[in-house]
């Protein structure tokens, strides 16, 4: 199953995380598929490819639960 989800870059205690599109038995910053855009918690700034979540959505990708809650706030 393919999944949208976070996968987290950064230095220690300086999170930033990747929105990438990735199969589900990978690891969390393991490899992806493609990527989409970049959160970034310590400014709560979001940048999202809506064309690229939209045509992955459409072929079946599924979002998790935190990728949810940030696609809610963006």
């Amino acid at each position: 199953m393919i999944k949208i989800k976070l996968a987290r870059t950064g230095k220690k205690d300086q999170p930033n995380y990747r929105i990438v599109v990735a199969l589900s038995t990978t690891k969390r910053s393991g490899k992806y598929i493609d990527k989409i855009g970049n959160y970034s918690p310590e400014t709560k700034k979001i940048e999202i490819n809506k064309e690229k979540l939209d045509k992955w959505i459409s072929n079946g990708a599924q979002p998790t639960d935190s990728i949810k809650k940030l696609l809610k706030i963006s």
